[in-house]
């Protein structure tokens, strides 16, 4: 798939597909809401408006408070490319996200996932 088509996918749309992963494997929509604020800094409320406004992914991240300092130490694959590999900025971003709700969906404890 094209990038800029992955950027102008709504994130309201991919935020149920996301909790549904987790939920799944017996984990919760409130733990996806967590590891998404502190993967971007939002608060609850402001991960609200985001899907209220339906922000396409590009906005999603670009309007993300501040990307927390040790995503950097996020590392391995996600559909066979290593995320530390990456070398679009916002589609690291994404594969980051993808990432960690994999390792959620796997059972890995909160605070190994959010290093």
């Amino acid at each position: 798939m094209d990038n800029e088509k992955v950027f102008a996918m709504k994130f309201c749309k991919v935020y149920p597909l996301l909790v549904a992963k987790a939920e799944r494997k017996g984990r919760t929509k409130d733990e996806v809401d967590e590891i998404i604020c502190w993967l971007t800094g939002y608060g609850k409320e402001q991960l609200q408006e985001q899907l209220k406004k339906e922000a396409d992914y590009r906005t999603f991240f670009d309007e993300a408070p501040r990307m927390n300092p040790n995503c950097h130490l996020i590392t391995g694959s996600v559909c066979g490319v290593k995320v530390q590999e990456i070398k679009d900025p916002l589609m690291q971003k994404i594969r980051y996200l993808d990432k960690l709700v994999d390792e959620l969906a796997k059972g890995k404890a909160m605070e190994r996932i959010m290093r």
